[in-house]
């Protein structure tokens, strides 16, 4: 079957263009169609990656084309003969995006994936695909390499590892699915049983300490390897690749990730890695965590979301929205896991842990959305609530990620405490990738993904359990979680916290040029009781100025139930505002351990 031949090089690094070329040797008679996705799987948004499309243009047999565009995101050529040769469309594509998802490219680096540059051939999407790509013109690019798990094609014109030149993949779908990073990049590698993994930093960051971050990496990758396949340990991208790659864009205070099937995309903040020589204590800072959780985050979803799919991902439509009442299962056990990893993995001790739990506990409950929506809509609503937040978010959505994560930490422990010890949700876990992931990439293997009766029956056959009722109840209800009283048989205690006698108004509020500007107002404070909103700007508390970083101090002159006067600004109106303050509504919890070890807790923390 002749490949679909992709090029893309950084035509003008000062501008943020990449020049592409797609090459299809045999083109629709009727008329060859090219789409380019609407979003990127992991984000459930639609981004619209062809507006950043500048120009394009299509040639056959050394004559232009024409070329019909049909909607947002596709176009069709006229139809061509064998004799005109093969069909080629050229384009240039703005990448200024510094995120995960899309592209960017400037005269320090270049990244991109597959789904915001890569026109799909419509009709000939299973087909194998070539990838050229390119280095930039210049002498003040000779040092860029490149970083991909995608494979090197064989032969004179295969890439070299970290090289330019030309990468094959499968089809479409994996074309999309393996990220590229270029410039010039700290790299480093480590074997986690067996498999390869390669580690990327791009970005300034002096005396990085990459022997610490390849050694506590290696433990996380091996402790959710054998995880899954406790008996062989092997690696799950095996199936369409030989190695890993962790891929991170180092900023200023950046944060985030994208998974793919052999790779990951990261955005982390420059403080939060370790320094080559400061860090040999092994004390594991709260940024560091934040490191590793997220490469932990990531990683696991290399079984939990590339392999392990909702049905309705299997396969992907790019072009519009595809729902799920599952993201509760997919990155909210993801993030249950991706914590207690590390406490597994010995990256953070267990009283670490614990209090990382509560700190997610603590920041679900104090949102209002937990009352008003389940997990499972919270998950359909991805497109619509989750991915685009606004001022009344907190009051309104409830996150699959970090409930979703309560929900499979509350699973956990009752199968746990009803099967005495002899199940735990790392068995569901395992029989979910048995079921659905295991050889989800392999040649040949007939792909399918989990529906929502599947997950609900799987979890009574793997336990032995009738969890129907409270998976349900978890997973569709808005009722507290029941942590409390699960923690107590491992040796964990969550202590109520008395209500703080402090002043509060219930908003949150960021800095403007000098001002103090209202973002959001919470249900049940002060503030929403006395008509403040969202978008206004604080001038006053009873005549005393409102500066940036004062608002908690102003308050601290005053107790529960006092009465004051808010002046504040709503476009260009001066309000006046009588607000009685009061308590922050939350209920907040302390978790912590028990004094001394714990049988089950161990076996809880420690497997």
């Amino acid at each position: 079957m002749t490949p679909i031949r992709y090029a893309i090089a950084p035509l003008a690094p000062e501008a943020h263009l990449f020049a592409v070329t797609v090459t299809v040797s045999e083109p629709d008679p009727a008329g060859q169609r090219f789409t380019l996705p609407a979003w990127i799987p992991g984000s459930y948004m639609i981004r619209d990656f062809a507006r950043h499309i500048v120009r394009i243009r299509a040639d056959a047999g050394g004559r232009e084309v024409p070329l019909t565009k049909l909607d947002k995101q596709s176009w069709q050529a006229a139809p061509v003969s064998r004799s005109d040769g093969p069909l080629t469309l050229s384009y240039e594509v703005y990448a200024w995006d510094l995120s995960v998802r899309a592209a960017h490219l400037d005269a320090t680096h270049g990244f991109f994936n597959g789904s915001s540059v890569f026109l799909c051939v419509e009709g000939q999407a299973e087909r194998p695909c070539t990838v050229d790509i390119h280095a930039p013109e210049g002498e003040a690019y000779r040092g860029w390499r490149v970083a991909t798990a995608m494979p090197e094609a064989p032969g004179r014109d295969g890439a070299k590892r970290y090289g330019f030149g030309r990468y094959q993949v499968a089809d479409y779908d994996e074309l999309v699915d393996h990220p590229v990073e270029m410039g010039s990049f700290q790299l480093a590698s480590f074997r986690a049983c067996g498999a390869q993994h390669d580690v990327v930093f791009t970005g300034r960051v002096p005396n990085l300490d990459l022997e610490r971050v390849c050694r506590d990496l290696k433990r996380i990758c091996e402790t959710q390897i054998r995880l899954f396949e406790p008996r062989s340990a092997e690696a799950p991208f095996l199936d369409s690749n030989r190695r890993y790659v962790f891929m991170t864009m180092v900023t200023t205070d950046g944060y985030g990730g994208l998974e793919h099937r052999a790779s990951t995309a990261l955005m982390c903040a420059r403080n939060d890695l370790p320094v080559r020589g400061l860090s040999d204590n092994g004390d594991t800072s709260e940024g560091y965590r934040t490191f590793l959780g997220l490469c932990s985050h990531e990683y696991f979803h290399t079984w939990n979301v590339k392999r392990i799919k909702p049905a309705a991902f299997v396969p992907y439509r790019l072009a519009e929205e595809t729902y799920t009442p599952l993201l509760w299962l997919f990155e909210g056990f993801t993030s249950y896991y991706d914590d207690l990893v590390l406490v597994r993995a010995g990256c953070v001790t267990e009283a670490q842990y614990v209090e990382m739990l509560g700190k997610t506990w603590n920041g679900v409950l104090r949102g209002h959305g937990r009352t008003k929506q389940s997990v499972a809509e919270s998950s359909f609503d991805a497109w619509t609530k989750y991915y685009r937040q606004d001022e009344n978010a907190p009051n309104a959505i409830v996150s699959y990620y970090t409930k979703g994560s309560l929900v499979a930490l509350a699973l956990d422990l009752t199968i746990r405490a009803k099967s005495r010890g002899r199940r735990s949700l790392d068995d569901v876990m395992r029989a979910l990738w048995r079921r659905y992931g295991r050889g989800f990439y392999a040649p040949g293997a007939m792909q399918r993904g989990v529906t929502e009766a599947e997950v609900y029956a799987l979890f009574d056959e793997v336990t032995g359990l009738k969890l129907g009722g409270l998976l349900r109840s978890l997973t569709e209800g808005t009722g507290e979680l029941p942590l409390p009283g699960l923690f107590k048989d491992f040796g964990v205690k969550a202590e109520a916290q008395k209500p703080s006698r402090a002043a509060a108004l219930g908003i949150k509020v960021k800095s403007d040029d000098g001002w103090v500007r209202v973002t959001q107002v919470f249900d049940g404070g002060a503030a929403q009781a006395a008509g403040l909103s969202a978008g206004d700007l604080l001038v006053a508390i009873d005549g005393l100025r409102v500066a940036p970083g004062q608002i908690d101090k102003l308050l601290g002159r005053y107790r529960t139930g006092d009465r004051i006067d808010l002046h504040a600004f709503r476009r260009d109106e001066l309000q006046v505002l009588p607000v009685t303050l009061a308590r922050e509504p939350a209920a907040q919890f302390k978790v912590k351990l028990a004094d001394g070890r714990h049988a089950a807790r161990s076996r809880w923390l420690g497997q």
